[in-house]
């Protein structure tokens, strides 16, 4: 490759753009683990296993939650426990069945992917998704995932910046949509 063509491949490389259009402003940063928060009232033990909470008779749109497990050292945690719940449409989390919980492993790349739909905002909070994360024979993570401008973002004393899923655009409560999430845990 002459030197000439070298330069003009790397300045075309240093005019790409760093991060995508939906990346969330602050990017994963191996090193840092993902932040723990409470669990709420409203957890449940023996979920099924399952990796989809997608329930047929809802009018909420469907919502499709991916990312990895990681390390700390960036490297993919397989066979991580991911274990899900959170509100439906109406903000009411079911306290008598299992609507909307469930449970997964991540693959040998630390791979999930969460088929779900939009849950609602529970009063006084953020619309939130909660999440249990467990590298095998490692302590459990307990945090949640928050949307992306969502105005109950600002009266959340909860709600942090640094768990906010990515996503594409502002979400639309009638269209599908997608988020991403890394998680970097202890191994």
């Amino acid at each position: 490759m002459t030197s000439l063509v070298r330069r003009r491949l790397l300045a075309a490389a240093a005019a790409l753009p760093v991060m995508p259009a939906f990346a969330q402003s602050r990017p994963l940063t191996c090193g840092e683990l993902t932040a723990a928060q409470t669990e709420g009232p409203f957890f449940k033990t023996r979920t099924p296993l399952r990796a989809s909470l997608a329930e047929a008779g809802s009018k909420a749109p469907r919502l499709v939650v991916s990312g990895q497990v990681l390390s700390a050292q960036c490297r993919p945690v397989a066979n991580a426990l991911l274990d899900f719940w959170h509100a439906d449409e109406d903000g009411e989390y079911d306290n008598s069945g299992f609507r909307y919980r469930g449970h997964q492993f991540a693959d040998a790349e630390g791979r999930y992917r969460l088929v779900t739909n939009f849950p609602a905002e529970y009063p006084g909070r953020a619309r939130h998704i909660h999440v249990k994360v467990q590298a095998p024979g490692k302590r459990v993570l307990t945090t949640q995932l928050y949307f992306r401008d969502e105005p109950g973002n600002r009266r959340d004393g909860l709600y942090r910046p640094d768990l906010e899923m990515r996503m594409p655009a502002r979400i639309d409560e009638k269209r599908a949509s997608e988020g991403f999430f890394d998680f970097v845990v202890e191994v």
